[in-house]
């Protein structure tokens, strides 16, 4: 967690930005955390819009979080984010975890 303390003093002190919002949710998902997780993330790409890891890492988080119908939203729209950015390795992962959401909603 030290990691974690460290980032969210940065965050107290007034950085405040995407990368930091993105650390900040790949660490506390990292600890199984997810619900804060999303809410960085979330953050996140209110600071960068086209931050194609941070939408990709938002789906899972919401996954995990239980929320498979946001998670999918997310994804789907990290998607159109990283192929107009043409980020086509994020895109391909991306379309590959909402496949697997989707096939469970379906069973």
């Amino acid at each position: 967690m030290a990691i974690i303390d460290t980032f969210e003093t940065l965050l107290a002190g007034g950085q405040d930005n995407a990368l930091l919002r993105y650390s900040l949710g790949n660490e506390y998902l990292k600890v199984g955390d997810a619900a804060t997780a999303v809410q960085h993330l979330q953050r996140a790409i209110e600071h960068d819009g086209a931050y194609s890891a941070a939408w990709k890492l938002l789906g899972k988080a919401l996954a995990e979080a239980g929320d498979a119908g946001a998670a999918m939203v997310a994804y789907r729209s990290g998607i159109a984010v990283a192929e107009r950015k043409g980020d086509k390795q994020a895109a391909k992962e991306m379309q590959v975890f909402l496949k697997r959401l989707e096939k469970a909603q379906a069973s």
